[in-house]
């Protein structure tokens, strides 16, 4: 595998190092574990789905935790005590697993279902108003108002 040197991007920006810290991770792929396969498709605008295979596992083997800006699904099966068949062959996987998801600012999870085997998580960036990009008005130096500020008292020219 090809190595990046990130380093010349480190040197010309400034408070991106969460976003650098993701790209060392994701230039570092080999370590990340591939079981349970998923996709992250995006469905919409702001809206993402992200469908992790789980076959064998049901709605009582899996557990799904949001902290701060990660996804954690975890599933562990449960062993049925009823069933005493001798397996000859195991081709599904049975072990536990733990998947980290790496969460943009103000992405939530909004559901998730497990259908046929596929464990459906759906996510929606929601952005606050505020942080939203707005224009700001150029004013030029005869017409430029003057700051206000809030709860100071104006006094006439």
């Amino acid at each position: 595998m090809r190595q990046f040197d990130l380093a010349p991007l480190y040197r010309s920006t400034v408070g991106f190092d969460r976003l650098f810290s993701a790209l060392d991770q994701f230039v570092a792929a080999d370590a990340v574990p591939s079981y349970p396969p998923y996709n992250i498709e995006r469905t919409g605008e702001n809206a993402y789905r992200i469908t992790v295979a789980v076959a064998g596992f049901t709605e009582a083997d899996l557990a799904i935790e949001v902290r701060e800006n990660a996804l954690t699904l975890k599933g562990e099966r449960k062993a049925d005590p009823t069933n005493r068949a001798e397996v000859l062959h195991q081709g599904i996987a049975a072990r536990g697993f733990e998947r980290r998801f790496q969460l943009a600012d103000y992405v939530q999870v909004t559901g998730a279902a497990l259908e046929n085997g596929l464990l459906h998580i759906d996510l929606v960036r929601e952005i606050p108003e505020a942080k939203k990009p707005r224009q700001i008005q150029i004013a030029t130096g005869r017409t430029a108002p003057a700051p206000v500020i809030e709860g100071a008292v104006q006094q006439a020219a």
